[in-house]
């Protein structure tokens, strides 16, 4: 599980095709069909939160899992 150097994201996990982010407020999000090459590029991208908004959010179905 690994944790992000991010103001906007803290943490992503990726198994079989459901990206999972959570985010700084403690929300956590499953995105469904992401390839696996998208979540290798997140880990690699120099912003979290930039990665995040070009190439998964709104890009994939999603839902909402838990606050804490």
């Amino acid at each position: 599980m690994p944790f992000i150097d991010s103001r906007a994201v803290r943490r992503v996990e990726w198994e079989a095709g459901t990206l999972s982010v959570w985010f700084a407020d403690g929300d956590r999000y499953d995105y469904a069909g992401v390839p696996e090459r998208v979540y290798d590029a997140f880990l690699a991208a120099p912003s979290a939160g930039a990665f995040f908004a070009e190439h998964v959010r709104d890009k994939y179905a999603f839902r909402k899992v838990r606050r804490k």
